[in-house]
Order: C-alpha cells, then sequence, then structure tokens
C-alpha cells in the first residue's frame, strides 16, 4: 500500500478537548491540518466542559456529534463535576467506560478508525483508547502529554516505592507496552522508560522504536492574525516608555507568582520597568492584597482576558516570563507549555525561572534560564535584558520568532502523520506474518 496516498480515518480520544479554549490548541489544530491534507478525523471528548457550568446534552444516545468547521467533535455523556474532588474522578471513570460502550454507535456515527490516537493528560482514556483499538483489531497511538504518575509523585501525595505507586507504574507500563506507537511531548521523556529500565535494550518489553516526539506548538499564521484583529485595550500596553515584563496563565502554586512580586520589590527605583500579569487562579486574591499592602505600584494584576488577545499582549512585551516553582515539577525532561511557543512567536526575549532539560530557550538563544532562583538573582535577569543594547536585544527577539517556525503546527503535522504512516505500516507487516505463518 501506498501509506503516503492512504488517507485514513483518525479518531482523537482527548477527555478534555470539548474546552472552547482548545479551538485554537493542539488536537483541533492537528485536525485541521489532517483534514486539508484528506485525513478524515474527529475528536472524541467528555459532554461535561471542563472549569466551566456547561454540559452538552447527549440525549438517549450517550452521544452526540457536533460540527466545528469541517471536524467533527464527539460528545460522551459523562458525569458532572465541579472541583478536584470525587467527583471528576467519577466524571473521568463515565467518559472512559461510556466510550469504551459506545464504539460500535460511533463508528456506525462517524466511520470505523484506522488509527486511534488516545491523549492523556489522565491514563484511562489511554486504556479506553486500547481496548476500542484491541476490539476492533486497529492500531493506538498513545500520547503522553504529562508523565503520569511521575508529576502525582513530585506532590508527594503518593510515593513512588508506596503499594500505591507500586500499582500505578506498573499500569503505566502496560499502557506502554500494548500501544503501537508512543507520542511524547517532551523531548527528554523517553529517558523515563529508559531510568526504569522497560526499554528491550536493557531486558524490558517496550522497544523505543515505537516512540516518537511530538512538542506543541503555536499556528504562527493564526498568531499574527489575532495580533492584527484582536487588539486589547489597554493603556500600559501602548506607553512606549515602559519595559513591560510581562506573565500570562495561572495564578496558581506551580507558577509560583509570588516571585514575580519579590523581584519588583528589588526594582523599584527603576520606574520604566513595569510587571503587568494577565491571568487568574487561587492565589489571585494573595498576590492582590501584597500588591497593595506592600506598595508595588510597577506590578499591575491584570486579570482573566481571553485567549484571543493573548497574541497581542505578547506582541507589546519587552520580555515575557515563564515562571514556574523550581520543587513541584521535573523540568529536566524539558518543556511543552503552549505557552513557550507562543513567547517564541511574539518575538521577544524569555526569562525562564527554572532551569530545563531539553532547553529550547537555550537551544534557539533566545532567553534566560535561571538555575535558582532568587529575588536577586531574578531581578539581575530582568536588568540585563533592560540594558541589553540594542543590537543583541533584537538578535535574541529574532532567534525566539526562528525558534517557533520550528514548531508551527504545519511541521508538527507532517510529524504526526509520519507516526500515523509508522502504525499502519506495522499493522500491514504484522498481517502479512501470520498470512504467510
Amino acid at each position: 500500500m501506498d501509506y503516503s496516498a492512504f488517507k485514513p480515518n483518525v479518531w482523537i480520544m482527548n477527555h478534555y478537548a470539548s474546552n472552547n479554549e482548545n479551538l485554537n490548541g493542539r488536537h483541533y489544530t492537528f485536525a485541521e491540518n489532517l483534514t486539508q491534507r484528506g485525513f478524515k478525523v474527529s475528536i472524541i471528548c467528555s459532554s461535561t466542559i471542563h472549569n466551566s457550568d456547561n454540559i452538552v446534552e447527549t440525549g438517549k444516545d450517550g452521544f452526540v456529534v457536533k460540527m466545528t468547521g469541517k471536524t467533527p467533535f464527539v460528545f460522551i455523556a459523562s458525569s458532572p463535576y465541579k472541583t478536584n474532588s470525587f467527583d471528576r474522578i467519577k466524571n473521568i471513570i463515565s467518559f472512559a467506560r461510556n466510550v469504551v460502550k459506545l464504539k460500535n454507535k460511533l463508528c456506525k456515527a462517524i466511520g470505523i478508525p484506522d488509527v486511534i490516537i488516545a491523549s492523556s493528560p489522565h491514563p484511562l482514556t489511554c486504556v479506553a483508547g486500547l481496548r476500542i483499538g484491541r476490539k476492533l483489531k486497529v492500531p493506538v497511538i498513545v500520547e503522553i502529554r504529562d508523565l503520569w504518575p511521575e508529576a502525582i509523585f513530585f506532590y508527594g501525595t503518593i510515593k513512588p516505592n508506596g503499594l500505591a505507586g507500586r500499582v500505578l507504574a506498573a499500569s503505566e507500563r502496560q499502557i506502554y507496552r500494548k500501544a503501537n506507537a508512543l507520542i511524547f511531548t517532551k523531548e527528554g521523556d523517553v529517558d523515563y522508560i529508559k531510568e526504569n529500565r522497560w526499554d528491550k535494550d536493557q531486558g524490558g518489553d517496550i522497544s523505543l522504536d515505537k516512540c516518537f516526539y511530538i512538542n506543541n506548538g503555536v499556528n504562527l499564521a493564526r498568531f499574527d492574525q489575532h495580533i492584527i484583529e484582536n487588539r486589547f485595550d489597554d493603556k500600559d500596553l501602548e506607553n512606549d516608555g515602559l519595559f513591560r515584563v510581562i506573565y500570562t496563565g495561572a495564578i496558581r502554586q506551580v507558577n509560583d507568582v509570588g516571585q514575580i512580586l519579590d523581584c519588583a520589590v528589588l526594582l523599584k527605583k527603576f520606574p520604566q520597568i513595569r510587571f503587568l500579569i494577565y491571568g487568574e487562579g487561587n492565589q489571585l486574591e494573595t498576590l492582590t492584597k501584597r500588591v497593595e499592602d506592600e506598595q508595588l505600584h510597577n506590578v499591575v494584576l491584570k486579570g482573566f482576558v481571553e485567549r484571543k488577545y493573548i497574541p497581542y499582549i505578547l506582541s507589546k512585551s519587552s520580555v515575557n516570563l515563564l515562571n514556574y516553582s523550581q520543587s513541584k515539577y521535573n523540568w529536566m525532561r524539558g518543556n511543552s507549555s503552549r505557552k513557550l511557543f507562543e513567547y517564541m512567536a511574539s518575538a521577544r526575549p524569555i526569562i525562564s525561572t527554572v532551569k530545563m532539560g531539553y532547553s529550547l530557550i537555550e537551544k534557539y538563544k533566545c532567553g534566560v534560564e535561571l538555575d535558582t532562583c532568587t529575588p536577586e538573582i531574578f531581578a539581575k535577569a530582568v536588568l540585563k535584558l533592560y540594558d541589553m543594547s540594542e543590537e543583541d536585544y533584537y538578535k535574541m527577539c529574532e532567534n525566539a520568532r526562528k525558534g517557533a517556525s520550528d514548531f508551527d503546527f504545519d511541521i508538527l503535522s507532517k510529524k504526526l502523520i509520519n507516526v500515523i504512516n509508522y502504525v499502519l505500516k506495522c499493522l500491514a507487516m504484522s498481517k502479512r506474518r501470520k498470512n504467510i505463518n
């Protein structure tokens, strides 16, 4: 078979793809690009919209298909939840159970898949995808967007060597073993398999040949279009006398946004330097009080803004902040944050408060990473860019944009097609061997 000519029917299973923000995100963009190349792609997601009170009505069939552009979104009936409580666990279980139960109806509604892509973050979507693939005899690509359960171990709620930790790790290994291919979004995540000695070279049962790296990225054309079409009215963005240090994103513990304020305290005597923080989260109230109590006139907490305005906001920055806790995550495997690629697309330097393995900031020479992040070191990094020569500054800006072009979704979609072709070829070879025997 000529796999370059064959255009398969692809199911992408992502529990949370129903969130409207994902219309600019990874899987919807992949679906758009693959559809333009002749593939048939459907996105299967939960009827309960994450971070929202909205629930999509699925009726007596237990699912409903709604078109977004040329992409069918298939909403699977799932139990409601509002917080990270037991209700959310029930929602996860109900989605995984129902999508398996509905597989035959889904085949009639959106066609029998040739390939299934089952994406984390939670593993039950991957388990459900593998079960459907086995029953339909089609290959399954498991996409790991966050290593699990390693991320849980970093929070300390479960110990790796405890009973629960060992059970989770064993389940994870089975998912990796059964997948026809694995996609990791961080370049260093394959090291995790090697570290656990799960690869065949070390006597394990997982072939590294089926492991692929496809990071997150940015649709550069759409990013640039948003800058033109979605201007954000903000006087701090239009003041040409300011050196704007911008952070966008969640304001929660793992982001450690408080250290931005610690840095700002030391830079009060530089009135041209202003920290603009766009986002919301459970620490926003605490930070707002700090700004008031400490009279941080060089910090402005902007609150929530719609995603469509982010490109314009970043286009007005002087430097963008990747602000993370150094202790709540293993950064040595790299970074797959969508924010990183938006920052690079804005053609502005980046300051990262953590030193990352497989660093794209270092690779493209588009910013500064901090081995440790004290307020003094953080402030010194801001001043380094503030005092930088115009030539060096604009070279860093140019490097950021060039780096973003390597992660344009058009390029990433071609990589995904290569993985799809890989599993189809492996399936064909397996069938030929069975026929010979």
